[in-house]
């Protein structure tokens, strides 16, 4: 199954103190691959996507996820976005947002599933308090559709 991530209104386009010292700590946002984060967008971007692949098969009526991708344990499988601070000796992470399958629309990841298209997911990368997203997102934080591939 496709998956896509579209990441908006990044903390570090914002003025004021908070997005200055993202800026001047070099503080990225990547998804997580197992252990590792990787495909790193600064957090003053104007956008962020990810695209990836993640295996899916029907269970006793229900689909689960799995893959380098994927977290959790079946019925609570999730994506991690990751923020951390890029410096010489590497990514220093030090905040996650979990996006749960469980919050994906069944019809949704039942079309991804069958390659209907693929699922994407758009999420806005800064919270209220303009601070980067952090916890479990959850919907109107983010908005979940399949795009259809054009024949």
């Amino acid at each position: 199954m496709r998956i896509r991530i579209d990441g908006s209104d990044l903390p570090g386009q914002r003025p004021g103190a908070e997005a200055d010292a993202l800026r001047r700590g070099n503080v990225h946002v990547g998804v997580q691959r197992k252990a590792e984060v990787v495909d790193q967008v600064p957090a003053d971007a104007a956008s962020a996507t990810w695209s990836f692949e993640v295996s899916s098969r029907e269970i006793d009526g229900a689909l689960d996820v799995g893959g380098p991708w994927v977290h959790g344990r079946p019925g609570a499988r999730f994506l991690y976005l990751s923020w951390g601070a890029v410096t010489p000796d590497g990514f220093a992470m030090f905040r996650r947002a979990k996006l749960m399958f469980t919050d994906v629309p069944t019809e949704l990841l039942r079309a991804a599933h069958e390659g209907n298209g693929t699922l994407v997911g758009r999420v806005g990368l800064t919270d209220a308090a303009g601070e980067p997203v952090c916890a479990r997102v959850h919907s109107p934080a983010i908005a979940w559709t399949v795009e259809r591939v054009a024949d």
